[in-house]
């Protein structure tokens, strides 16, 4: 098993760098980039001096400069040296394939550079927000996980019975219901708005949190999350619950659950001994990309919702301002993530079946 590691860990590289290169070339063909955004925002003041928005050098779009030369809609009305001022102070003044290994080999060494637009570097804002990322996406998934795996496996032990009914209802109803506007509908009954007033609206942690003894720093830090977390959970349980259900169910009608219960085997023992490590393997496999998109991406909304700055509202915003080396950045930590937690996947594989020897595969 260990060299089956091994070479996962080395598959690492190339895949990630496929994933990094594929991105930079396609995001240099899109127009818009910050030296258009610059530009636009100097004409929108009057053509007044150049204001530095940063003074690092970023990751580029080729296209933009090649546009802004040939005298593109925004650059209209600007002397040719204020242009090449700020392509050379946002690092667009070298060739592509320069800025394209300058940026393989900042990597290497987990240098993301500077953002354009927050005056702070890359991974400093990855650090700040990774708090408020790390509380939402860990805590969700473990709720919905401890929640989903054993209602699906009563679900199948009841298949059909009241219990089974009724629990498809709110599992259905609950997978209905948008996690942004459950989280709208929280703020209004339970957070200051039309009735009680129980839970905080914004932030992590309260002000004074510091002055707070461990336990009620604790309870403070669970406090703030109690409403986030229910408005990312309440649409988190009906896939997996249904997927563990039925996973169980075409387990104990297989012809091995048929003949260890004819051997006299418990129920349990039947259950959890021989279909529990067969029926799991398909929910293990499913739990990289759960992970990432509830750690990552699906808290976006709850984020503004709840005036929280995590990962997902950075990559967004960086999207928006066209921050290369943010975007750049937070898609490199995303997919090395992603690939690290898959290896841990096929790890838990053979923990659940020893019988599977990725080694010999």
């Amino acid at each position: 098993m260990g060299a089956y590691v091994v070479r996962r860990l080395l598959l690492i590289i190339p895949t990630l760098l496929a994933i990094i290169t594929l991105n930079f070339f396609i995001i240099q063909a899109a127009p818009g980039g910050p030296v258009d955004q610059a530009i636009a925002n100097m004409l929108g003041m009057g053509g007044a001096s150049l204001t530095r928005v940063s003074g690092s050098v970023g990751d580029s779009d080729a296209g933009g400069i090649a546009q802004q030369k040939q005298g593109s809609r925004g650059s209209r009305g600007l002397d040719p040296e204020v242009i090449a001022e700020i392509e050379q102070q946002f690092g667009f003044d070298k060739p592509l394939l320069q800025r394209y290994f300058i940026m393989l080999g900042e990597y290497l060494s987990f240098d993301f550079g500077t953002s354009l637009f927050k005056a702070n570097s890359v991974l400093g804002l990855i650090v700040e927000r990774l708090p408020v990322s790390i509380s939402l996406g860990l805590w969700s998934t473990l709720i919905i996980y401890f929640v989903s795996i054993p209602l699906g496996i009563r679900k199948a032990i009841k298949h059909h019975e009241p219990f089974d009914v009724w629990t498809s209802w709110a599992v259905v109803i609950g997978n209905a219901i948008p996690g942004f506007l459950f989280a709208i509908l929280l703020i209004i009954v339970f957070s200051g708005g039309s009735y009680l007033d129980w839970f905080p609206l914004r932030g992590l942690v309260s002000s004074n949190f510091s002055e707070l003894t461990w336990y009620q720093k604790i309870a403070d830090y669970f406090w703030h999350l109690t409403l986030p977390i229910l408005a990312l959970v309440v649409g988190g349980f009906a896939t997996l619950t249904m997927l563990t259900k039925n996973s169980f169910l075409d387990e104990i009608n297989k012809q091995y659950v048929i003949t260890a219960r004819a051997k006299g085997a418990g129920e349990a023992r039947v259950l959890y001994k021989h279909v529990f490590r067969n029926a799991m393997l398909i929910i293990i496999a499913g739990f990289p990309a759960t992970f990432i998109s509830m750690f990552f991406t699906g808290s976006l909304l709850i984020e503004v919702i709840f005036s929280l700055e995590g990962l997902g509202l950075l990559g967004f915003e960086s999207i928006l301002q066209r921050d290369y080396p943010v975007m750049f950045g937070t898609l490199y930590i995303f997919s090395l993530l992603g690939l690290l937690i898959g290896i841990v996947s096929d790890l838990a594989y053979t923990w659940v079946d020893p019988r599977i020897d990725f080694e010999s595969r």
